[in-house]
């Protein structure tokens, strides 16, 4: 118990007060004084006084970390600071100078997960909390340093956990180093943990995986430092276990889970049972151990056979050999007599292992119950008692166990071992620590002897460095007086030692227990301390060992050493038909102890050099070696290779030998950490200076002790001169180099002085603030006091005037209730008048009214009736006449007829009108057209009519039917008025009784009314009850209402998160296969290179692949620079995809009811379309004749167009005619003359009209073969052409005639101006004296241009029949393909039925496989089509935008003057300059070019310069445009060639540069913007919206790159990662140091004493980071992005993951650093945090969700300062810490350390409260946050603005070879 003493010790007081930790007050006598006490007593007075308690440190240094940071150093200090954090803190790990001492929690903790791997790598061992894992990291780092084999030695007693820290330690370096090669070494290196677990591990009453045997496993590496292979050695295998064990204990592993496995089928021929059933695994009686399935374990330990290189068949065989050993302890031996033995005939065991074995009955019966003697001349058989068979049998067991255990751990090595060269090793040793028992044997003692060599070479080690620390910071060395157990080492192994001794003993023929004992009393018990004889024994001794008196007995030492086994067995099983057993026996001659010595030490221990084989009688002599002198060599050997390397240490301690968790034993813990070694490194460092501080920290913690005139610049000046004046005793401390070396109990005496004077400081402001408090209390209950006295006087007066208002109100309601009684009255009177008069008044009306109506409804149907009568007379004289024309009409028709029928036979007549036949026709034919239309408008109207007409028919006759039932109703009304009268006669004799009756009722009702007011009350105030209860009600359903409206808001909420969070899931395990892709395509490269430089084979050039494949195959080409062949590549791709493959079908596996949703979604969908596509098909009909008819009226107006050009032609030729007779009537015309002007002026004028009409005609048929090869390209497409839509746009003539006259100028423009032949032959004969007028038209120009016309319009219209049957043919199409898929759904259901036959196992395989790959087809299948109609529209589109275009270059270029205009005037020949194209934005290079643009552009582009100097994205703006060329001039192969280059480049340059943060994020910059300038001129409407109309002319036209920018996008997304990962690289040195370790407070917090692994101070000293380093590199990569122009959203994603990892590593850091979780810690991180808020406000970046990836490092911060001991405070921690998991909040709960003596614990009692509010949270077990996570990153479109006319290329990058365009 702890206690804190009442009053001062005084020299001479007989008794101490003290007072408990319950709070009880007691007096103890110093000498009966049993527990610690506490206190500021005279302290040498109190060292130097033995029967005085041991004082206690300081409450601040309970629970330190390193035991050597404690003041006072005793056992009673080291316990109780054990005790502290492992009871109360849950901490299992604390160091005691260079040792970790481990005590075993007996609980699962979760505290060795990757995570906590790679917290602690790269770590100093100082800087984290104790760990397995900062040992390991230690020894590392060491090994890589220093260059130095390293060592990590794990011991402790059995139960303590040593095997379990030997795998961590193995699995740390396994998943640090990695291994080097494929081999995946480090998984085999774990691997042979479970394999050696299972062989030499068993369950013991201390612990329940005990391990039998001693291992010093040498794990190698390379010089890059990674794993390539592993050596192990064993010692001391516990061979007895294999026959027996004591109570509740277990055999080995491996029998156990043989049995568990023995119904398996490949284990039915070994015949085995249950564990009950074998006598070597029955004995302890309790065969099963809690939570452990043995047949699991089995399953276990085969897969790590397996995985080691161990085949089926070895399997097998090894457990073929364990199942004999099992049957062989089943063999029954009986007395023959009382000399021999007999095994009875057919022992069914016997049969069994003779069987497995492979040898025969009667051969091992016999040897089992007899043995060979040999003598010199002659050799005896002599049969042998019960017990000795018996031994012999368990001999052979043992024997047969030790080869078995022996091969395996070769082959274990063989599998680890490695080809390549071993650069160094870390060994570590898991071997057993002291042990002492009631009965201590051969075994105790061997172990024990280990022990002291291992504690020796402990002590030396801990003594140099406590040497080498005192001479470096050069403080005088004082020879420090430590335990030597070198004695006890001579009294073992020296000369005639007891090892010695032993061996001679087993030489000896007689030797015997009894005789060894008797020669070890004489030869050591006088002659040496440390042996003993026991009092009341002659057959055991007792050794003085460094631990503890150990007494052993002599019996069996002897036998165990010789380790004897019957020869005549061996050779029986040497014969053996199995192999593996002969293989296990074959170098039995050469073994290494007469009975196998080698399994004595647990396996190949390499103690020897091997013997010559020359040499018989040295292998003799090697033969037999004993059990102790193979141990003793062993370990020395194990000496000599510890010595060579740097030790590192683990000690396990066991807590109590009950197994509980966390419940610890105080006297079993302190013989352990005596047994160990830890006290004694605590007496040694107590016995010099233990305490250590640097100046800096010592300054800072004990700045509040000095004065300011004390302190001066020089900080070691001033730390003397204050220990000067604090501490007068020069002794007690001492000045080095770098600190200040304190004995035991100073930083305890300094913090007590320091403790002082913060409590009067604190006294002083208490009083002052006590002070300020009562005085402001005071002022609050004197203005309170005024205040209720004011209301109380306004109460008063307000009561008073409410009296007199209600007296006032009371008259007013009495004079208002009497006049309401009277009018109530009065109006009821008058009421009942009115009602008598209504109703009188109102009959008579209603009779009048009736009367008029009969009137009117007659007089109606009269109408009615007369002018239908007249409407008939009409219809029939009408018809007579119509038909009477029709008759005289036909008769004239047919004259006519006959009459042109007489006509049409005349030969004269026929060419009559074949003149004008072309005029006619088009008349015809557009008259018949008019009809047409008339006739269609004249039948529409005339259906319109009839159908008017007949719906104007029905009405008029129900109108009839209607009015004769009227005329119906009048006739009965007028039979029923002379009964109505007689009725209204009685009907008045009638009134008068009823009023007689009226004055009987009132009185009635009067009596009725009172009755019923009277009710009415009752009922008001019922009704006011249930409105109360019904408001009630409503406020309750609208308080239901709106719980239920935020419940469902708060759904729906959370809702919209999980699908956010599974989107970025999505995203992320997208982009981590992404990643996962690049690192194996980055090996494959690495791997390709290495073989082609070891071949030394030159790389053949990159092949491309065709741009229409996928994606991730064109990633795949791309990634590659140059490949072996086209096969190879296409073998490299194959491989690429099988490893994609099998990720894509894990993935998969898990989305297969995703995908089943999502193919019906597809099914859905496609229906939908369907339906759209038949509806748009009946639209496309109507559109189709809509459209027919406009191209009908455009043909029209062309004809017409042509007939009024001819008209024209005629016109001209008549006037030159007229001309020409006017010239010869005046002479021939000659040159110049005005007749002969205007004949030139005019013939030039037709000869242009003439060009202008034969190039109408070839652009008419250019088109029709255009849009003939469009039709047929469109054939298998579902849309209509962009024609068709230009066609049907065009319904307007107007806009018709617009288009034709426009195409008309076109052909007018000067290019078609030119003079063919046909013009100069024209003229020719023109000047001749007599030309031929007919000739001019003698080619037949316009005829052919007409002709042409109507072959034009045949050929449209058989497009559009051809048109409308691809229509059809693709619906018939579309319904094939609907009932395919019907079909396939068919049989999915039944392949499903059949599956559902299969077994569970293959059921599911078989229906998962299958729908996978199902699915899998059918979503590709789809998403192929939509992409392929898809890129059919953009494409189009694109060449309809082409179309239009130059349609609109061409209107621009035509003339303004109609070319046959004439003048009078000479025409003078003008030269006309050549208009400057103007630049498109494209940029021409050649393609031998392309290696230099991309060179120049991205291999050698320097980031700084470019950012600097030029316009951000100038290398993406500059390849864009590049790239716009080549799609212009439509060259595809430039196109991929091109591409393929710019990301195989930026690749090139990120793996050469890709840990400069500058380099990244400049490409990644880049990289976004020529995506996005790929998205924004793709010609997609979504990303044109924000174009100009010159943006959109600069779209490519040729090319869909959309494949293309998929790519794009996974190589930014590589990018962006790599960024991320840059990144991190400069910001994790600083975050622990600048956001946890740096005071960016100065003062509120001071260094706590630390141990001897000192931690990076906390003090700013040159090169530490601090918050303002972290600041400045924030500001340092948001301007770098900046200057690049990266897109605002991206940075916003950046500087999220930066807070993030700034987040995590922080906050993973404080999980992991107890001095790190205080009050004032919590208050330096808050400020840290509000700085980097202050940050991102300035740079606008509030909104980008940094500030929350900060939550859970504030939540903890917060956690740190709040209170922390009421119900109420756990509440308000339960509530706070929503983004904190369980185990974080427990995790600093625990590790809440108090810095100032002001602080108090948390106590477990709280953390408890905690964890029981928290137990309902579901949240991950993991600890710390995984700083490794990258949010996925998305790249939105941000269009530029920035024009590509208007880019200035400057000459600094060396791209003169462009040409603009």
């Amino acid at each position: 118990k702890s206690a804190e003493l009442t009053k001062d010790y005084r020299h001479g007081d007989g008794v101490l007060q003290l007072q408990l930790e319950d709070g009880k007050v007691s007096v103890y006598l110093p000498e009966h004084f049993n527990f610690i006490g506490t206190g500021p007593g005279d302290l040498s007075y109190s060292l130097c006084t033995n029967n005085l308690p041991h004082l206690r440190n300081p409450d601040i240094l309970v629970g330190e970390n390193d035991l050597t940071a404690l003041s006072y150093l005793h056992e009673p200090a080291v316990l109780h600071n054990l005790k502290v954090r492992f009871m109360d803190s849950k901490l299992i790990y604390t160091y005691c100078g260079i040792v970790l001492v481990a005590i075993n929690p007996y609980e699962t903790l979760p505290i060795y997960g990757t995570d906590i791997i790679n917290a602690y790598s790269g770590q100093n061992m100082g800087d984290m909390d104790p760990h397995i894992f900062a040992v390991a990291e230690e020894a590392y780092k060491q090994m890589a340093r220093d260059e130095r084999n390293q060592s990590i030695i794990v011991s402790g007693e059995s139960g303590a956990g040593k095997t379990v820290s030997a795998k961590y330690a193995m699995r740390y370096f396994a998943t640090v180093s990695g291994s080097a090669s494929e081999a995946n070494v480090e998984e085999k290196v774990l691997a042979s943990n479970p394999i050696m677990e299972s062989i030499g591990n068993a369950k013991t009453t201390r612990n329940d995986n005990s391990s039998r045997f001693g291992k010093y496993i040498e794990i190698g590496f390379d010089k890059k430092y990674h794993i390539i292979g592993a050596n192990m050695r064993t010692y001391l295998l516990e061979k007895s276990r294999v026959v027996f064990q004591a109570d509740e204990e277990r055999n080995y592993h491996i029998f156990y889970q043989l049995c568990a496995s023995g119904h398996l089928p490949e284990f039915k021929a070994l015949k085995l049972g249950k564990a009950d059933d074998f006598h070597y695994t029955k004995q302890g009686r309790n065969p099963v151990i809690d939570g452990i399935d043995d047949a699991k374990e089995m399953s276990t330990t085969r897969n790590a056979f397996t995985l080691l290189g161990v085949n089926e068949s070895y399997q097998l065989g090894l457990f073929q050999i364990l199942a004999s050993i099992l049957h062989l302890g089943n063999v029954e031996v009986k007395d023959r007599d009382s000399d021999s033995s007999i095994i009875p005939p057919n022992n069914g065991h016997l049969s069994v292992f003779c069987e497995l074995m492979g040898v025969t009955y009667q051969d091992m019966s016999h040897w089992l119950c007899h043995k060979k003697l040999k003598t010199a001349t002659e050799t005896y058989i002599k049969p042998i008692p019960k017990l000795q068979a018996i031994n012999a049998r368990d001999a052979l067991a043992k024997h047969i166990y030790a080869k078995l255990f022996n091969w395996i751990v070769d082959h274990v090595n063989k599998a680890l071992h490695s080809s390549v060269k071993q650069h160094s090793f870390i060994g570590v040793l898991d071997i057993y620590g002291f042990e002492t028992f009631e009965i201590n044997s051969f075994e105790q003692f061997c172990i024990n002897y280990a022990n002291e060599k291992l504690q020796q070479q402990f002590n030396m080690h801990v003594f140099k460095l406590e040497q080498e620390e005192y001479m470096r910071e050069q403080i005088p060395w004082t020879l420090i007086d430590f335990y030597d157990n070198q004695p006890c080492i001579n009294l073992i192994e020296a000369k005639m030692g007891i090892l010695d001794l032993l061996d001679e003993e087993c030489k000896m023929p007689k030797g015997s227990d009894d005789s060894w004992a008797q020669k070890l009393y004489n030869t050591h018990l006088k002659t040496c301390a440390l042996f003993e004889k026991p009092r009341m024994s002659n057959k055991a001794f007792i050794i003085q060992h460094f631990a503890d008196k150990v007494e052993y007995q002599c019996d069996g030492f002897l036998e165990k050493n010789k380790d004897t086994v019957n020869e005549e067995q061996i050779h029986v099983l040497k014969a053996s038909k199995f192999d593996l057993l002969v293989e296990l026996f074959q170098d039995e001659e050469k073994a290494r102890s007469p009975t196998g010595a080698v399994p004595a030490t647990g396996g190949r221990t390499r103690l020897s050099v091997k013997p010559d084989k020359n040499k018989g009688g040295q292998a003799s002599k090697e033969h037999k070696k004993t059990v102790g002198l193979q141990f003793r060599n062993s370990l020395q050997l194990l000496m000599e290779t510890l010595n060579a390397t740097t030790p590192h240490y683990v000690r396990c301690i066991k807590p109590n030998d009950y197994k509980y968790g966390f419940t610890f034993d105080p006297k079993r813990a302190v013989q352990q950490l005596r047994a160990c070694g830890v006290l004694e490194t605590i007496r040694i460092s107590a016995a010099g200076f233990p305490s250590r501080w640097t100046y800096q920290e010592f300054f800072s913690r004990y700045r509040v002790l000095m004065k300011q005139k004390d302190v001066l610049t020089d900080r070691k000046m001033t730390c003397k001169n204050v220990l000067e004046k604090l501490v007068q005793d020069q002794d007690k401390y001492q000045f080095g180099k770098t600190k200040i070396f304190f004995r035991a109990g100073q930083v305890a005496y300094l913090e007590k002085l320091r403790a002082d004077k913060l409590r009067a400081a604190c006294i002083r402001i208490q009083k002052t603030i006590r002070c300020w408090l009562a005085r402001k209390k005071y002022l609050r209950m004197k203005h309170a006091a005024t205040t209720i006295q004011r209301y109380v006087r306004g109460y008063q007066a307000r009561c008073l005037a409410k009296f007199l208002r209600r007296t006032r109100a009371a008259i007013v309601i009495q004079k208002y209730q009497r006049m309401y009684v009277q009018r109530t009255c009065y109006k009821r009177k008058q009421a009942a008048a009115l009602v008598m008069q209504c109703i009188l008044r109102a009959y008579m009306a209603r009779q009048l009214y009736k009367a008029l109506l009969r009137e009117h409804k007659t007089i109606i149907i009269q109408k009615m009736v007369r002018g239908w009568l007249a409407r008939q007379w009409y219809k029939r004289t009408l018809k007579a006449i119509v038909y009477l024309q029709c008759c005289i009409r036909r008769m004239r028709a047919k004259r006519e007829l006959k009459k042109l029928k007489i006509e049409a036979r005349s030969v004269e007549h026929f060419k009559k009108l074949n003149i004008g036949m072309e005029n006619k026709i088009m008349q015809l034919q557009r008259r018949i057209d008019d009809q047409n239309k008339d006739n269609r408008a004249l039948s529409e109207r005339l259906n319109s009519l009839e159908n008017s007409h007949a719906a104007e028919s029905e009405r008029l006759r129900v109108e009839l039917t209607r009015l004769r039932g009227a005329e119906e109703d009048a006739k009965n009304n007028a039979n029923k008025v002379t009964s109505l009268l007689e009725e209204l006669e009685r009907l008045r004799k009638d009134l008068q009784n009823t009023q007689k009756e009226k004055k009987a009722i009132e009185d009635w009702a009067k009596t009725y009314q009172e009755e019923m007011e009277k009710m009415i009350s009752e009922l008001k105030e019922q009704n006011h009850l249930l409105k109360n209860e019904k408001n009630d009600l409503n406020r309750l359903i609208q308080e239901q209402g709106q719980q239920w409206t935020e419940k469902m808001q708060r759904a729906l909420k959370e809702e919209t998160q999980q699908l956010e969070y599974d989107l970025n899931e999505e995203r992320s395990r997208y982009q981590n296969l992404l990643t996962e892709h690049l690192r194996l395509e980055e090996k494959y490269d690495d791997l390709k290179e290495e073989i082609t430089f070891a071949v030394n084979v030159p790389k053949p050039g990159h092949r491309r692949t065709d741009s229409t494949h996928s994606s991730n195959e064109s990633e795949y080409t791309y990634n590659s620079e140059f490949a072996e062949s086209e096969e190879g590549t296409r073998g490299g791709e194959d491989v690429s995809k099988a490893i994609l493959d099998m990720s894509l079908f894990l993935k998969l596996q898990k989305r297969v009811s995703e995908l089943e949703q999502e193919k019906q979604s597809l099914q859905n969908e496609l229906d939908r379309r369907e339906e759209q596509f038949q509806r748009a098909r009946a639209r496309d009909d109507e559109e189709h004749k809509k459209a027919r008819s406009a191209e009908l009226e455009y043909e029209s107006l062309k004809r017409q167009e042509l007939e009024s050009e001819n008209k024209k032609l005629k016109h001209d030729l008549n006037e030159m005619r007229q001309s020409l007779r006017g010239s010869a009537e005046a002479g021939s015309a000659a040159p110049g003359s005005p007749a002969y002007t205007v004949l030139l002026d005019q013939l030039n004028a037709s000869n242009e009209e003439l060009e202008v009409r034969k190039e109408e005609v070839l652009i008419l048929r250019s088109q029709l073969v255009s849009q003939r090869e469009a039709m047929q390209h469109k054939e298998t497409m579902t849309e209509p052409l962009p024609y068709i839509e230009d066609v049907q746009k065009l319904t307007d003539a107007k806009e018709i005639s617009q288009a034709y006259m426009g195409l008309k100028e076109t052909n007018r423009s000067p290019r078609f101006t030119r003079r063919p032949t046909e013009v100069n032959e024209l003229v020719s004969r023109l000047r001749s004296p007599f030309p031929d007028y007919h000739k001019l038209n003698e080619d037949g120009e316009l005829w052919l241009v007409y002709e042409g016309l109507k072959e034009t319009n045949r050929l449209l219209e058989s497009q559009l029949q051809a048109q409308r049957r691809s229509h059809e043919n693709e619906v018939e199409v579309l319904r094939g393909e609907l009932q395919s898929v019907k079909e396939e759904n068919n049989r999915q259901q039944q392949l499903l039925a059949q599956n559902l036959q299969l077994p569970p196992e293959a059921r599911i395989e078989a229906s998962l496989q299958h729908e996978i790959t199902r699915l899998t087809n059918e979503n590709l299948d789809l998403m192929e089509q939509l992409e392929k109609q898809d890129k059919t529209v953009r494409k189009l589109k694109k060449q309809l935008k082409v179309f239009a275009k130059k349609i609109n270059d061409l209107e621009g270029g035509q003339m303004d003057v109609s070319p046959g205009q004439t003048t009078d005037e000479p025409v003078h020949p003008v030269n006309i300059p050549r208009r400057e194209k103007d630049f498109q934005g494209m940029l021409e290079y050649k393609k031998e070019d392309e290696l230099k643009l991309v060179k120049n552009l991205i291999l050698e582009l320097k980031p700084r310069g470019v950012a600097v100097n030029l316009i951000p994205g100038l290398p993406a703006y500059v390849l864009f445009m590049c790239l716009r060329h080549a799609d212009y001039i439509n060259d595809d192969q430039k196109v991929r060639s091109l591409l393929t280059s710019i990301i195989n480049s930026i690749k090139k340059i990120l793996k050469k540069r890709g840990d400069d943060f500058e380099t990244v994020s400049f490409w990644l910059s880049n990289t976004c913007r020529f995506l996005h300038c790929l998205k924004q001129y793709s010609g997609d409407e979504q990303f044109m919206k924000h174009n100009t109309s010159k943006q959109n002319d600069h779209c490519l036209s040729n090319f869909d790159l959309a494949e293309y920018r998929q790519v794009l996008s996974d190589l930014a997304i590589q990018i962006y990662q790599q960024l991320i990962k840059c990144m991190e690289n400069i910001l994790q040195p600083m975050i622990v140091s600048g956001m946890l370790e740096h005071e960016t407070i100065q003062g509120v917090s001071g260094v706590k004493p630390t141990g001897l692994r000192k931690r990076t101070s906390s003090i700013a000293d040159e090169g530490t980071y601090t918050l303002d380093s972290i600041i400045r590199q924030l500001n340092s990569f948001h301007s770098i992005m900046c200057q690049h122009g990266t897109d605002p959203e991206l940075i916003k994603q950046v500087v999220k993951q930066q807070f993030y990892i700034i987040g995590a590593v922080t906050l993973n850091n404080l999980l992991l650093r107890k001095d790190m979780c205080s009050w004032s810690k919590g208050m330096q991180i808050r400020y840290n945090v509000s700085q980097l808020e202050e940050w991102l406000r300035d740079k606008n970046l509030m909104t980008c969700g940094a500030k929350e990836t900060l939550e859970p490092l504030i939540q903890a911060a917060q956690l740190l300062q709040v209170k922390k001991k009421t119900d109420e405070d756990a509440e308000a921690i339960c509530s706070m810490c929503n983004s904190l998991s369980t185990a974080q909040i427990v995790k600093v709960l625990n590790l809440y350390t108090p810095v100032n003596a002001f602080e108090e614990r948390v106590s477990v009692l709280f953390i408890r409260t905690i964890q029981t509010r928290l137990r309902d949270r579901k949240e991950s077990p993991q600890l710390l946050m995984d700083t490794k996570v990258i949010y996925p990153v998305t790249f939105p479109f941000n269009p530029s603005s920035l024009a590509l006319e208007t880019i200035q290329i400057p000459s600094s990058l060396n791209v003169g070879f462009l040409t603009r365009v």
